[in-house]
């Protein structure tokens, strides 16, 4: 069966007045991504972006339970040997959608309604407005994989308050609808009780209309205040500690703290890849001062390289496909992880370079 045979049971589109709907609708699966949802979806906003009569875009996931959790990599995993381009192919094609997403020309509305990571991220919090709800569960948890947060999670989270960035790359918190407004990953917050007016009064959008003007007004008279948040108040000792260039040096910060927090915070980090974490540190900084597209081919470059090493593989293992919870990281601890690691992750690729299509 071919991507595209697949991918019409696992995302629907629909128009709604003005509105080009997708609904990712794989349930069960978290709403997980496969490839045959990533190239549907890419060839739908193509055609939308290009379409007079569609003025914006919603994005919601089927279910009682995610957004979207991320790219399916328990299926990936388990068809790596029978295909071992697979992979590459993935995230390539991925990365491809995530920067069209950032580049899309009309309002692109994602509703995080429920686990919203990895992947889910990357198809959210690059539009132009991202509705979290009383559901919404964030997450960039991939040093807990061996991986590195990316679909454009260098270019989003350095751009966050303070050293909140850095915080959740490194150690994969959770956020709540709270959180999500405080730090700006979401724009808008409508509990999920009223969301389904919000996507009826969406739909009555008028091509006519500015769609802009039209979107933020509706959105903003379905927003509600989700109250305080907790990241606020633990904002002092993540900007102290997490203000460092290297991993051993933010350790050594929230080890000098006499928070709890701080020594929860450690024995987090204790959990992750070495390597993972490493690599992350320096992404984060390095896309502080990157232009969207260059950020992306730098992941590219990044999840190849971390692609032919021993923790990614590893991570999914333990994590997400024989989920003993016992990864086995190469190297084991963090100081034989060696600058010239480090800079192997972020080398080019040469002729298998990550090139985006130019912006219209």
């Amino acid at each position: 069966m071919n991507d595209a045979a697949v991918a019409a049971d696992e995302i629907h589109f629909d128009v709604h007045g003005a509105v080009g709907m997708i609904r990712l609708d794989r349930p069960k699966a978290l709403n997980a991504l496969t490839l045959g949802m990533i190239r549907a979806m890419a060839a739908r906003l193509t055609d939308w972006a290009a379409d007079p009569t569609i003025s914006a875009v919603l994005v919601t996931g089927a279910g009682d339970r995610a957004f979207c959790a991320g790219g399916d990599l328990r299926s990936l995993f388990a068809a790596r040997a029978a295909d071992p381009g697979l992979f590459p192919r993935f995230f390539r094609e991925e990365y491809t959608l995530n920067a069209q997403i950032q580049a899309f020309p009309k309002p692109y509305v994602a509703l995080i309604d429920g686990i919203t990571m990895g992947g889910g991220v990357g198809i959210s919090a690059h539009g132009s407005h991202r509705v979290a709800t009383d559901r919404t569960l964030f997450a960039m948890p991939e040093t807990g994989i061996g991986m590195f947060p990316d679909v454009g999670g260098g270019y989003v989270l350095p751009r966050l308050p303070g050293q909140i960035g850095m915080y959740l790359a490194l150690t994969g918190a959770r956020l709540k609808a709270a959180d999500c407004v405080y730090t700006g990953l979401a724009t808008h917050h409508v509990p999920h009780d009223r969301t389904a007016p919000l996507v009826a009064e969406l739909s009555t959008l008028d091509p006519a209309e500015d769609a802009v003007a039209a979107i933020d007004h509706i959105l903003g008279a379905h927003h509600v205040d989700p109250g305080s948040a907790p990241l606020s108040s633990r904002r002092a000792l993540i900007d102290r500690c997490f203000a460092f260039d290297t991993v051993e040096a933010i350790m050594a910060a929230l080890a000098r703290e006499r928070d709890p927090l701080a020594a929860e915070i450690l024995a987090e980090l204790a959990r992750k890849s070495p390597t993972a974490l490493a690599v992350t540190v320096r992404q984060i900084r390095l896309g502080a001062h990157l232009v969207f597209r260059e950020v992306m081919a730098m992941e590219y470059r990044m999840a190849r390289r971390m692609m032919a090493g021993h923790d990614f593989f590893e991570g999914v293992r333990a994590l997400l496909v024989d989920k003993d919870q016992r990864p086995v990281w190469r190297p084991a601890r963090l100081e034989e992880v060696s600058i010239a690691d480090i800079d192997a992750v972020f080398a080019p690729l040469g002729d298998d370079e990550l090139v985006l299509p130019p912006r219209r």
